[in-house]
C-alpha cells in the first residue's frame, strides 16, 4: 500500500474502502466497523508509522474507530464527517457529487470582494443549505466571493469554529460534507467565489485524540490556545502532509476557491523549509493541475512580508494577507479608542500609510509590542492585503462583542465603508455590516466538559477585566449568547438599514468604475493626511481619467482650501446626501482647480469627486 496515498477513508467504489492513517505510536491498528455491521479489521503496517488497508463490503454510512494496540478506540484523525460529534464514531463518506461547476475557473484576486459569515449565525436555521437563499441578494450588493468561518467539526452546536478538532470533517450541525458541497455549487452557479478559513495552528481542547496517535504536538513552542502543532521537530513531515492533504482536499473535492490559513504567526517553524512554503508549493502544482484560480490568504499579526515575497525572493509565497493595521488604523479614528493594541494607531498619518502601504507598522517602534515591527509590502499589488472596518475577531473580540453600527455615528458607518470598499485593496464586509445589523457577535462555545465550560468563561472574563470593567461579559456557554448573534436580515427592508445598504452597492459600483476607468491597484495614488483637520485626501490617476476622495473624520462641518489637481471635477459621490441618509450635501456639485480648490465637507462624511472619461 503506497504512502503517497490521502491519510483517512477513501471511498473506492463497488463496496471497497482504504483506509490509511499515520500512528507512530502504536504497534498495531485496527478498524472497528460500529454500523451497519459490526466487524474488526486489521490494518498492515507500512514504513514511518502508517497503518493502511483495502476493506471489501464497506459502503458510505459505515461508521468506524480505529482500535490502537488492542485496546482504547478513537475516531480518525482524517475523518471526513463526525455526524456524532467529536467523541462518536468517523463515517465513510462517498465523494461523488452532481457538481454543476465544470465550467468555473475562480476569479482573479484583484476581482474579490469579501462577504466573511459564520453559518451558525447568519441564518436562524444556522446551516450551509440555509445561506443560498441569500446569495442573490449578496451578489446583487457587489460582493464576489464569500468567505466561510471555520466549518471544521468542533464539540456541540455552537462555536465560532475555531476549537475544531478534526480538520477534513465539515461540521454536522451546518450539514455536513454534503451541505458544503450544494453551497460552494450554488455559490459558482451565481459567479461568486468561495473561501475557507482553516487553522493549522492548533486543534481545540474537546474531542482531540491526536495525541493518541503520534508527535502531532511539540512542547518546544507554545500557542495561546495549548500545544503548538509539530512542523519543524521529530516527525513532523508526517505532521506536514496531514495538513496539505487537508488544503488539496478542500478545493479538489469541495471546489473551494481559497483558504483563509488563520494566525499564522502561532506557528513556529524554524527548519529551513518551512512548512507554510511547502504548502504553498504543493497548491501551486495543483492549481495547475486543476486549472483554476486557488488562492492561500494569511492571517498573521507579524506584518510579515516573507509570507508573500516569492521563494526566490526569499519568502514563502502565499497569495494574499489580511492587514490589521488598516483596521486598527481606521476604527481608532472613527472610535477615539486606544487601549491595547490600538495604543499604536490614531492619527491621520497611521491610516494614510495604511491606504499607501497597507501596513501602518514597517519596521519602526510599536509602543505596544515595545519593539520594532513589522516591514513593508509596498512593492506588491494592493489586491493581495485584504482591509477591512470590521470583522469576525475585531468584533467579537470586544468583551460584549459590540458591532461597528452600535459604537459611531450612522454618517461615521458610511465613511468607514467608503475607506475600505474604494480602497486598492481586496474589501472584507463582515456579515450584515452592510445594513448596519445591530446584533452582537461575542464569543461562544457548547463544549460539553463542565469543567473546561467553566474554564473557557473564567479565561474570558479575566482577559477582558480591564476593557469590560464592572460590565457584564456575556456567558460564552450559555445558548442565549449564541442565539443573541443570530443575524435579523428583516432590518434592511426598513430605514436606515435599507439606505445603508443600497450605499453600501454604490460603493461598490463606484470600486467597479474606479477599477476600470483608473486600473484602481496600479496607476497613480497619492495620499495626504490633515492630521488638525481630520482629513484624509486620496489621488487617483489613470491614464483616461482621475479621481479625488476625501474622507473627513471630523464631527463638525470643515471648510478649506486644499491642493487639488487642475481640471473640471465632477461630484460622483457624496455620504452626506439624502438619497443615502445623510444631513445634507454641503460638498459642490462641481469644482474648477487650477491647483487649488476651496471645499466644504460634512462632518463623518465622504465625498468623491472624478475627472475626464465620463462614459
Amino acid at each position: 500500500m503506497p504512502t503517497t496515498a490521502r491519510v483517512g477513508a477513501a471511498y473506492l467504489g463497488e463496496g471497497r474502502c482504504r483506509f490509511l492513517v499515520w500512528a507512530p505510536y502504536a504497534r498495531q491498528v485496527e478498524v472497528h466497523l460500529v454500523a451497519p455491521r459490526e466487524r474488526l479489521l486489521p490494518l498492515a503496517p507500512q514504513e514511518h508509522g502508517y497503518f493502511a488497508g483495502v476493506a471489501e463490503g464497506v459502503e458510505p454510512g459505515a461508521r468506524y474507530f480505529f482500535r490502537l494496540n488492542g485496546g482504547r478506540e478513537y475516531p480518525d484523525p482524517a475523518s471526513r464527517f463526525q455526524p456524532e460529534g467529536v467523541h462518536g464514531p468517523s463515517e465513510v463518506v462517498d465523494p461523488a457529487f452532481p457538481w454543476e461547476d465544470g465550467d468555473w475557473g475562480g476569479l482573479p484576486l484583484e476581482d474579490y470582494v469579501l462577504y466573511e459569515l459564520h453559518v451558525g449565525t447568519f441564518t436562524p436555521e444556522g446551516t450551509f443549505e440555509a445561506v443560498i437563499p441569500h446569495l442573490d441578494s449578496l451578489k446583487a450588493l457587489g460582493v464576489t466571493a464569500l468567505e466561510l468561518m471555520p466549518v471544521a467539526q468542533f464539540p456541540g452546536e455552537r462555536n465560532w469554529g475555531y476549537d475544531g478538532v478534526y480538520p477534513f470533517a465539515v461540521q454536522a450541525s451546518y450539514g455536513g460534507p454534503a451541505g458544503l458541497k450544494s453551497l460552494v455549487n450554488a455559490c459558482h452557479a451565481r459567479g461568486l467565489a468561495v473561501v475557507l478559513d482553516v487553522v493549522y495552528n492548533h486543534l481545540g481542547p474537546e474531542g482531540n485524540y491526536f495525541w493518541a496517535y503520534g508527535p502531532y504536538f511539540t512542547e518546544r513552542y507554545r500557542t495561546p490556545w495549548g500545544p503548538a502543532v509539530n512542523v519543524d521537530g521529530p516527525q513532523s513531515d508526517h505532521v506536514r502532509r496531514l495538513f496539505i492533504d487537508n488544503a488539496l482536499y478542500w478545493g479538489e473535492e469541495f471546489h473551494v476557491d481559497a483558504l483563509r490559513l488563520d494566525a499564522l504567526h502561532a506557528i513556529v517553524d524554524l527548519s529551513p523549509r518551512p512548512f507554510l512554503l511547502e504548502l504553498a508549493q504543493a497548491v501551486g502544482r495543483a492549481r495547475r493541475a486543476w486549472r483554476r484560480h486557488f488562492y492561500l490568504m494569511a492571517e498573521s499579526d507579524l506584518n510579515d512580508a516573507r509570507l508573500l515575497k516569492l521563494p526566490e525572493l526569499g519568502g514563502l509565497g502565499l497569495d494574499a494577507h489580511w492587514s490589521e493595521d488598516f483596521h486598527h488604523a481606521l476604527h481608532t479614528l472613527l472610535t477615539g479608542e486606544r487601549v491595547g493594541y490600538y495604543q499604536d494607531y490614531g492619527r491621520l498619518a497611521h491610516l494614510a500609510k495604511a491606504w499607501r502601504e497597507g501596513f501602518v507598522y514597517t519596521g519602526q517602534y510599536s509602543p505596544y509590542r515595545q519593539r520594532r515591527h513589522g516591514s513593508s509590502v509596498a512593492e506588491l499589488a494592493p489586491s493581495r492585503l485584504v482591509v477591512f472596518s470590521q470583522n469576525h475577531d475585531q468584533v467579537g473580540n470586544r468583551p460584549r462583542g459590540e458591532r461597528l453600527s452600535t459604537l459611531v455615528p450612522p454618517e461615521a458607518l458610511k465613511l468607514a465603508a467608503g475607506v475600505v470598499l474604494l480602497s486598492p485593496f481586496t474589501p472584507l464586509l463582515f456579515m450584515g455590516e452592510e445594513y448596519g445589523e445591530t446584533a452582537p457577535f461575542p464569543y461562544f462555545v457548547s463544549h460539553t466538559d463542565p469543567e473546561l465550560l467553566e474554564a473557557v468563561r473564567r479565561g474570558r472574563r479575566e482577559e477582558h477585566a480591564t476593557l469590560a470593567g464592572e460590565a457584564e461579559i456575556p456567558d460564552p456557554g450559555a445558548p442565549a449568547t449564541f442565539l443573541a448573534a443570530k443575524l435579523n436580515h428583516s432590518l434592511k427592508e426598513a430605514e436606515p438599514h435599507r439606505r445603508l445598504w443600497d450605499f453600501y452597492r454604490e460603493l461598490l459600483v463606484v470600486r467597479r468604475e474606479l477599477r476600470e476607468r483608473l486600473d484602481l491597484g496600479r496607476g497613480g495614488r497619492e495620499v495626504q493626511g490633515y492630521e488638525r483637520e481630520r482629513l484624509l485626501v486620496v489621488q487617483l490617476e489613470g491614464e483616461r481619467a482621475a479621481a479625488v476622495l476625501a474622507c473627513h473624520f471630523g464631527r463638525g462641518l470643515l471648510e478649506l482650501f486644499l491642493p487639488w489637481p487642475e481640471g473640471v471635477w465632477r461630484l460622483r459621490l457624496d455620504s452626506a446626501a439624502p438619497a443615502w441618509g445623510g444631513p445634507g450635501r454641503t460638498a459642490p456639485g462641481e469644482l474648477i482647480s487650477d491647483g487649488r480648490v476651496r471645499l466644504t465637507l460634512a462632518p463623518w462624511s465622504l465625498a468623491v469627486y472624478v475627472r475626464g472619461d465620463d462614459r
